[in-house]
């Protein structure tokens, strides 16, 4: 399927799923992606699954409907529902809260005395180190390495984030890492 076409069911998925649920089109932009087609002729029903949960919604012509159950799993929890419900507002203060996050990470002393051995895992980094970790795993490495010492850096990232879950705190490392190779000079 031509992407404007695709574009327009984006348009008609945005408006049936706001006006029957009261979902912010700018969550469905985000986080839906349009799967394919189920069925054909007057039953063709078009299927967008979201990105993190794999929940559904089938369109058929101007109507939506939410895949509540598929297989044994069960989809659209209310707090599903809700994530889709935030208004602008409240996105775009998370989207503040998370970008201050990562600028902190950024400047953090973890991050600065541990900056060039975590960028050496990725082979877009100048200094790769061949052989090594996957960057996720020398990240939990090193993180877990500075818990058992009980590192102040690692305490003052995570009261600063407010989480002491490593695998957030390997993500935020890591995605600093990735701001870091978008900012190099393409080849």
């Amino acid at each position: 399927m031509s992407p404007a076409k695709i574009n327009e069911l984006f348009d008609v998925l945005r408006a049936a799923c706001s006006r029957q649920y009261g979902f912010n089109p700018r969550q469905i932009t985000s986080e839906m992606r349009y799967v394919g087609t189920e069925g054909h002729g007057k039953d063709l029903l078009h299927i967008f699954r979201d990105v993190h949960t794999h929940s559904q919604i089938a369109l058929k012509n101007t109507f939506v409907t939410l895949r509540e159950k598929q297989g044994d799993k069960p989809h659209w929890t209310e707090a599903e529902k809700a994530h889709y419900k935030k208004t602008n507002a409240v996105l775009d203060a998370e989207a503040a809260a998370r970008q201050a996050e990562l600028d902190f990470t950024h400047t953090c002393q973890l991050y600065l005395d541990y900056r060039q051995q975590l960028l050496a895992h990725y082979k877009a980094w100048p200094g790769y180190q061949e052989g090594g970790p996957t960057p996720h795993e020398a990240a939990r490495v090193l993180l877990q390495t500075l818990a058992d010492g009980q590192d102040a850096r690692l305490a003052e990232l995570a009261a600063h984030v407010a989480s002491a879950d490593h695998e957030y705190l390997v993500h935020l490392l890591l995605a600093v890492c990735h701001r870091e190779l978008d900012a190099l000079p393409k080849a």
